[in-house]
């Protein structure tokens, strides 16, 4: 019967659940029937356990380290998911799921939180974990010294504590969200918090680091003492190559040099959906590609100027061609739907010459207004440097493009420079996203946006226990950001990543590319 081949194709890792529950519906399934059927199949087939799982990977270079509290490209950040494990994390249903923590309550107010550790719980040096390393932890990303991308989260924390078993976080104002900002990334739990030596990459996840070297490879052994090995680990090894040109990642997947690869650029996925045995992986999220202009470096102080940039881009345009239909308009803010209390009423701003022409002349700004950009900046980054280029001609803004070198982009262009090309892949909460982008604190405020009544409202915004207010607090926000802001938002991405007929147990995951950069640790060796 084809629906049963359909689901082993699936449980095998072949097809993906999408694909599965638009065909089944063609056949005349309901989707209550092939959910059924594709669960059942899942449980049958089961993670196989052994081999060796290898990913292709844009976002390395020679400057990363394995230090959770400055990772900001993919390979760090996916390498780290391997190693490495917080208390809490995000399903792909926008659930908290337990970690290192078993358990957790709040007080009446959320601003008392207590969280039960998990015992029987091992580093991969041999240390046992204790509460003690989770307080340790979250002390050195609260200290400014630690330059950690999680400081505007946990700066907000008056005490941490251990108390037997559990540890204790109170709140300098309550915040309902908690849970999710202890599943932030830069958050993984290391011995003694990582104060000894956070670049050692010990952690308590299901793979050993054997092998590190920043912009070339990283491979990590199964660490035989891991707690959770029944969910995750289950390959023997995994290799993460640096690969930022996108041919080469295409080649090497093709070839079966690699399992998986992420950011497959759109013009391509037609050609790569031709190769015998590779799935594209097609997710909707919240991940954005954007323009960055410092909001205190001239000429980007001034606002006229940032207006008439926005009114420059023809976003329609680049959503079509950069992203092939894969992803949807931007509107100046990093807020979409699927956000909570996310305010859909907002103007859709568009293309528009005249007010771009306007708002320039009031800027009194003259001659060119230089953008830089790489290939790793994100897929089709280079193209749409050139898309903005002309649009911005036809409203009299001359646009100068450099081309920066991949290595070292993220370190040397990013945040660094006043006006560039990046990414952001989105976060659970709309707390999340304007505390560690945009608050004036912020390690990451990559706008250099410092508005001391945009940092109230969203302070503010965390204590509010009324949906109402909160969601219009939240609308008030994405207002300042998308008409004073720095960041110029054309689009929103799909995650469009592939795999091979090697990989099996894939699940879709909207938190980010390849699978919220689970992969390697949920996925397996098919045979």
């Amino acid at each position: 019967m084809e629906f049963d081949h359909l689901s082993r194709l699936v449980a095998g890792g072949r097809l993906s659940r999408r694909e599965f529950l638009s065909r089944a519906a063609a056949l005349g399934v309901s989707a209550a029937a092939a959910n059924a059927l594709l669960s059942s199949a899942a449980r049958a087939q089961g993670p196989v356990k052994g081999g060796m799982l290898r990913a292709g990977l844009v976002g390395g270079a020679a400057t990363d380290s394995l230090d959770p509290a400055t990772w900001a490209s993919q390979v760090p950040y996916t390498m780290g998911r391997c190693w490495g494990e917080q208390l809490l994390e995000v399903s792909p249903a926008g659930e908290i799921e337990y970690r290192l923590a078993e358990s957790y309550e709040a007080s009446k107010d959320a601003k008392t939180w207590t969280f039960r550790i998990r015992q029987d719980v091992t580093f991969h040096n041999g240390k046992e974990l204790t509460p003690a390393d989770i307080v340790a932890t979250l002390e050195r990303h609260a200290d400014a010294n630690s330059k950690s991308a999680a400081l505007a989260f946990v700066s907000e924390f008056e005490t941490v504590k251990a108390d037997g078993r559990n540890v204790v976080i109170t709140l300098k104002e309550p915040n309902a969200d908690l849970p999710y900002v202890v599943s932030d990334y830069h958050l993984m739990i290391q011995p003694n918090g990582g104060k000894d030596n956070p670049t050692e990459g010990i952690g308590t996840g299901p793979y050993k680091v054997v092998v590190n070297e920043p912009g070339v490879r990283h491979v990590g052994q199964k660490h035989e003492g891991y707690w959770g090995s029944d969910q995750r680990g289950h390959a023997d090894t995994i290799e993460i190559i640096v690969m930022n040109d996108s041919t080469a990642r295409t080649a090497a997947l093709q070839s079966g040099q690699i399992d998986m690869i992420n950011r497959v650029e759109p013009k391509v996925v037609e050609l790569v959906k031709r190769v015998p045995g590779v799935t594209i992986r097609n997710v909707p999220g919240k991940g954005h590609y954007v323009m960055i202009a410092h909001c205190n470096t001239a000429p980007f102080d001034n606002n006229d100027l940032r207006l008439a940039l926005k009114y420059a881009v023809d976003r329609e345009e680049m959503v079509q061609k950069i992203l092939g239909g894969y992803g949807t308009v931007g509107n100046d803010t990093p807020m979409i739907k699927g956000y909570p209390l996310f305010d859909d009423d907002i103007e859709q701003r568009v293309f528009d010459p005249e007010k771009a022409a306007e708002h320039y002349k009031k800027s009194g700004h003259s001659g060119s207004v230089l953008l830089r950009t790489s290939d790793v900046a994100f897929p089709g980054a280079v193209d749409a440097a050139q898309l903005f280029q002309q649009s911005a001609a036809k409203c009299g803004i001359t646009v100068e493009i450099k081309r920066e070198p991949g290595d070292g982009y993220w370190s040397d262009v990013w945040n660094q420079q006043p006006f560039s090309m990046s990414y952001w892949t989105g976060r659970p909460t709309q707390d999340q996203v304007y505390s560690i982008a945009y608050l004036s604190k912020a390690e990451w405020n990559d706008t250099r946006f410092f508005r001391e009544d945009f940092d109230k409202l969203i302070i503010g915004a965390r204590s509010e226990l009324d949906e109402s207010k909160r969601k219009a607090m939240y609308r008030q926000a994405a207002m300042i950001l998308r008409d004073e802001g720095g960041a110029i938002v054309p689009m929103f991405n799909n995650y469009i990543d592939a795999t091979t007929a090697k990989v099996g147990g894939w699940v879709d995951d909207p938190n980010g590319e390849l699978m919220g950069g689970h992969a390697l640790t949920k996925c397996w060796v098919t045979a």
